[in-house]
């Protein structure tokens, strides 16, 4: 992960389209002034300008905020505790993914019709 500033990577992000401190201000409802503050770290724009920044520049608030180096953002696998949650449910999925169990075949069946239709639909 880098150190860049969220400063150095809004600045990073508007040369990278050509426009100006000027237009990126008029795009935020911003003065000039308050994007040279925000590239040089002295402040930073609220949370609704951080959104506009992210989808104008079609990156993630995680690269924004130097999170991660990857424009699209750091992704999280959600892994709910489903054997706290759901005793029964954790019992299925278990099911599903032993070969040993008939469930596991039609598993194997059902998505494999899915992905054949999803592969027609393109």
């Amino acid at each position: 992960m880098s150190k860049e500033t969220i400063g150095s990577r809004l600045r990073k992000l508007r040369q990278s389209v050509k426009i100006s401190q000027r237009k990126m201000g008029e795009l935020l409802g911003v003065s000039q002034s308050a994007i040279d503050r925000y590239e040089r770290d002295l402040s930073s724009p609220n949370a609704e300008n951080f959104v506009v920044y992210a989808d104008y520049f079609d990156v993630s608030l995680d690269y924004i905020f130097g999170r991660c180096d990857e424009p699209q953002g750091k992704l999280y696998e959600h892994r709910p505790r489903i054997e706290q949650v759901n005793p029964d449910l954790k019992s299925f999925v278990d099911m599903c993914f032993d070969p040993a169990s008939p469930m596991s075949e039609r598993l194997k069946e059902v998505l494999t019709k899915m992905l054949e239709e999803a592969e027609k639909e393109k």
